[in-house]
Parts: structure tokens; C-alpha cells; sequence
């Protein structure tokens, strides 16, 4: 999920941990109802535009994608499809889906919940080549190009249509997608939200606001009852789920609470029922008799990073940035500010992404050393800082990544001297400067969307088949480099070769030429109340239909 996406890193919601609770007796009374906290206004909740957890959240509960992510195993499950197959070559994968998924219509104004028409084959054709059309304008478009002719479509090249690219139902429920290369992850990305089946008839009909409640059409567990924009989101039950005698919540409340310390108050004064707590609050809460039974801090597959606008001085200079990199302390940041138990970062992807050299001893990356850092900065042109230009470090607006972007502020100021002026943008605000304008310095964090080292470093920094916020120049060497490494990866069947390649990929990014710095493969960190059983997912979305309230 995974932009899944670019990520805000204190809207993480992870995949799987134990359980928050005990399961409850089968005698016992449940509640029906759950109220939680989005962080944020989701930016969208159409599923070919998101690219952030904020929107995914609540997407989740609204639509089906053919494939899960199985919780305990990582590995692509079924969802609307029951099963797929792959020819010989690998290009051809058939996907056969079930036949009792309905298209819901629900209105607000009168409760009622209508079944319109069963979920076909055609709506996933249809939406994949909809992530695609440049019409869309979908950022997360370039997951896609895996998919045959997907990037000449979608980058405009002449005389290639929407027919041409490689998705078509071939009945109401068999779906075929065929490839440019080879991909055994490929059920991963026909489960993801780009490829989420969509009704056309109704997107044809409303246009821009086919999300607004009264619009929608879901296939979901959820039906969307309330959307008031930068206040709160309702959804309330799909009755005509195939499955709807599984799911005890009926309500999902969402707030959009941006404050983590008012959201820690809300939790405690029992108007939210799991939160994550604000950095400056995890030792009172693991001080606190009681609350620190309701906190569980979990493992991620997920890296909160700094990038560079490559083409932006002083940061056009890979020395000035392998000195910004080795000026920080991660351990430090741990330690003194975020406080979650997170790991310090020298690659992008995190351990437990195949392909990722995380916990390869030979692999060196760039970490703490001031006098290493000193000595770049100096070749560079400016020693002890001198001469050194004005340089802005860009985040999204919250307190906790306020307190990480001060940190790294005083850690180059005491390492090399220069001063960095900060500052914050709303999250959507965010994400549309770093697509058209990034500034010098930026701050994201990125949450696998499945556990391949593909969805890291091609998909997010290639330099023509990625997002490349940093908005690296394909024809410099090094970029070029970069892109035949992670293509031949991508391409490649054997998982020795794989890793070399990834390592390779990995080395350039992180060190060569050090395109970013990785700070932290993170923990997540949720208070929950004892009477909510739920899931925390390490990739994937929140899955609430799973989840139950103990009557309390």
C-alpha cells in the first residue's frame, strides 16, 4: 500500500503482529462500531489516483483487487479472483474470478443499499487501462509498465492505443494480463489499486466527484455514508458483501486528526479506539501501568528517508550530499527522538524485501562519520560550511516529522556548519509540489507495496519507470547505470542474479551517488484499546472487516 505509495511516515498502518486482544468467546456480545483516525484529509479515494495510506485506508474497505497479500506468509493470495495461472514464457497470466461480487449503490439520504450489477472481468480491463490512460493523470501509472505497452501508452508515444496494452477479459470472469518481460511478482501488482475494477458507466456519469457519497458504486465490505472534507469519513456496512455475515463492525468512523497529541487525548478520553502515539508520549505510555498494556510497537517494511533534487544546487553535487548523509546520526535519532525501536538505514529497501542487502555485511552504504562528512563538503567547495548557499528541507505538515526535520537541522549545523531553513506543506499540497517542483530537500517514507526490492528501487527512482521525485536526469551516466540494473533485475529469473543486481542498484542509490538518505527502517508504534481485536499488517491495508469490538 505499498505509495504504497508515497507514504506520510506517521500515517503508517503496517501488516501483520498479534492480535490486540483475545479472541472473544463466541457467547459474547460485540460492538458494532469503531473510531478511528485518518491524520489527514485522504487526498482522494479514487483507487487509480491514490498514492498515499491516508486515501488507501478507507479505500480498503470500498473496493476488491483480484489478489490479497496472505497476512502470516507475505505470499498473493486470492481475493476476487479464486485462481490464476502463468504460461511457460511467464508473459500470460490468467486470472479467473468470482461470480458473486456485486456492485453496490448506497444512499445516504435513505440508508438504502441497491445491488446494481455483478463485478465482471471487463471492469478490471477497464481499470487497469484507465491507471494507465495519460487522461488519468494517475502518479502511480508506472507500477504498470510491466504490463504489455503500458509505458508507451502511457507516456504518449505515437500510434500506441489503450487497445494495445496487455489486459482483456475474455469472458465476464477470466481476465488475462500479458507482459513485457517475465515477472514472478506479478500477482502482487494485479492485486494492488491500480488495477482495482471500477464501474465505467458511473466514473462516465459524475466525472471528478464519482467518489462523493450518494455517487459511489463499492464492491467492498464498506459503503461510503459520509464525506465531509477535512472533518471526518463514515462508512457503514455492505450488506450485499459476499461475506457479510464475517463482519461484526458495522461503523468506521474516521477523524482526520493532523495532531498526534490531540489524538492521543482523544484516544484516552475513550473517543478513539487505536492511535499512533506521538514520539514525545511512548515513555509516559510505557511508564503508565495501564497504558502501557495497550501499546505494541511492531516490525515494518518500511524506510523514512531524505531526498534530493538532483538538479537543484548545492544538492546537483553528489559530494554535497554524500556529506549531508554521513552527518547524521541515525542511532542518535533513534534514540533521542523517535524512540520506537527502529533499525538505522543504509539501504532503501528494508531487511525482509527480497533482494534487499540490509543486513549484508559488504554492503558499506554511508553512515555517521563527521569527518568523512567534513572532508566531502570541503572537496565539494565549502569548507567548514563556508560559501555555503541557501538550501531548503521540505516536510509534510506534523509534529512528529517537524521534531525529525529539527534534528537533522542541528546535526548538519553541529557536524558541518551550514544552516538549513525548514519547511512544511499540507500533505496533498505536499505531494503536488514533489511531483512538479521538489525543492532542494524533502523527506518521505515509503512502505512496500510487496516484498521485492522491485517495488523500491525501480519503481520509486527509476528514472523514466519510476516516480523519480529527485528528478534524475536518465542521461547521466549514473542514471543510466541505475536503470540498466534494475531493468536486467526486473527481467531476471534467477535469485542469485537478483541480488547482485539489487545490490548493485542499492550501492549506487544509497552511496555512489547518494541519490537519498536512508534514516530508519521503521517500527510502527499503535495504542489500542483492550476491548478492539485487530491486525497491525506489515504490508497490505488495515483489512477492518476483520476486526472486532468487544462489548465494554
Amino acid at each position: 500500500m505499498g505509495t504504497r505509495k508515497l507514504l506520510l511516515a506517521v500515517l503508517l498502518l503496517g501488516i501483520i503482529a498479534p492480535l490486540a486482544a483475545s479472541c472473544a468467546p463466541p457467547e459474547e456480545k460485540l460492538e458494532t462500531t469503531v473510531n478511528l483516525n485518518l491524520g489527514t484529509e485522504p487526498p482522494t479515494l479514487d483507487p487509480h489516483l491514490a498514492t498515499d495510506m491516508a486515501s488507501l485506508a478507507v479505500i480498503d474497505g470500498l473496493f476488491w483487487g483480484l489478489t490479497d497479500i496472505d497476512e502470516k506468509t507475505n505470499e498473493a493470495i486470492p481475493e476476487l479472483a479464486t485462481e490464476w495461472t502463468v504460461s511457460e514464457d511467464g508473459l500470460v497470466w490468467t486470472f479467473q474470478m468470482r461470480d458473486d461480487v456485486w456492485w453496490v449503490h448506497y444512499d445516504p439520504e435513505t440508508n438504502k443499499a441497491e445491488k446494481m450489477r455483478k463485478v465482471t472481468a471487463h471492469d478490471v480491463e477497464y481499470g487497469t487501462k484507465r491507471t494507465i490512460d495519460p487522461a488519468t493523470g494517475s502518479n502511480y501509472a508506472y507500477v504498470e509498465y510491466i504490463i504489455q505497452n503500458a509505458y508507451a501508452v502511457n507516456t504518449g508515444e505515437p500510434g500506441v492505443t489503450l487497445d494495445s496494452i496487455g489486459v482483456k477479459a475474455l469472458d465476464d470472469h477470466t481476465v488475462q494480463f500479458t507482459l513485457e518481460q517475465p515477472a514472478g511478482y506479478f500477482p502482487f501488482i494485479a492485486g494492488m489499486w491500480v488495477n482495482y475494477p471500477l464501474p465505467r458507466e458511473v466514473i462516465d456519469e459524475h466525472g471528478d466527484v464519482w467518489t462523493e457519497p450518494g455517487n459511489l458504486w463499492s464492491c467492498g465490505t464498506y459503503m461510503l455514508d459520509t464525506w465531509e472534507h477535512e472533518s471526518r469519513i463514515v462508512q457503514v456496512k455492505n450488506p450485499h458483501y459476499y461475506d457479510a455475515k464475517s463482519v461484526s463492525i458495522e461503523t468506521v468512523n474516521w477523524a482526520m486528526i493532523n495532531d498526534a497529541s490531540t489524538a492521543l487525548a482523544m484516544y484516552e478520553a475513550g473517543e478513539l479506539d487505536s492511535v499512533q502515539p506521538p514520539l514525545a508520549d511512548l515513555d509516559r505510555i510505557r511508564a503508565d501501568p495501564e497504558l502501557s498494556k495497550q501499546l505494541y510497537v511492531l516490525p515494518q517494511l518500511a524506510t523514512f528517508y531524505i531526498g534530493f533534487n538532483v538538479n537543484k544546487p548545492p544538492v546537483d553535487n553528489k559530494l554535497v550530499r554524500r556529506a549531508l548523509s554521513a552527518a547524521v546520526d541515525r542511532q542518535k535519532l533513534i534514540d533521542t527522538v523517535l524512540k520506537g525501536g527502529q533499525q538505522p538505514a543504509k539501504t532503501f529497501a528494508s531487511p525482509g524485501i527480497f533482494g534487499s542487502p540490509a543486513l549484508d555485511p559488504d554492503f558499506e552504504g554511508i553512515t555517521f562519520d563527521p569527518q568523512q562528512a567534513q572532508e566531502w563538503l570541503a572537496e565539494a567547495g565549502y569548507p567548514n560550511g563556508e560559501g555555503f548557499p541557501e538550501m531548503i528541507y521540505m516536510f509534510s505538515a506534523a509534529s512528529e516529522l517537524q521534531k525529525v526535520a529539527e534534528f537533522i537541522q542541528k546535526q548538519w549545523k553541529d557536524n558541518l556548519g551550514i544552516d538549513v531553513q525548514l519547511a512544511s506543506q499540507e500533505w496533498k499540497v505536499y505531494l503536488q509540489t514533489l511531483r512538479m517542483d521538489p525543492p532542494q530537500v524533502w523527506a518521505l517514507g515509503w512502505t512496500a507495496d510487496y516484498p521485492d526490492e522491485n517495488n523500491w528501487v525501480l519503481e520509486v527512482f527509476h528514472p523514466t519507470r519510476g516516480g523519480n521525485n529527485p528528478q534524475w536526469d536518465p542521461e547521466d551516466p549514473a542514471a543510466t547505470r541505475f536503470m540498466q540494473v534494475t531493468d536486467a533485475a526486473a527481467a531476471e529469473s534467477n535469485p542469485a542474479v537478483r541480488k547482485d543486481l539489487y545490490f548493485e542498484a542499492e550501492k549506487i542509490l544509497c552511496e555512489d551517488e547518494a541519490i537519498i538518505i536512508p534514516l530508519v527502517h521503521y517500527t510502527d508504534s499503535w495504542i489500542t484499546k483492550p476491548y478492539l481485536e485487530r491486525i497491525y499488517p506489515v504490508l497490505g491495508l488495515p483489512h477492518i472487516e476483520k476486526w472486532k469490538v468487544r462489548a465494554h
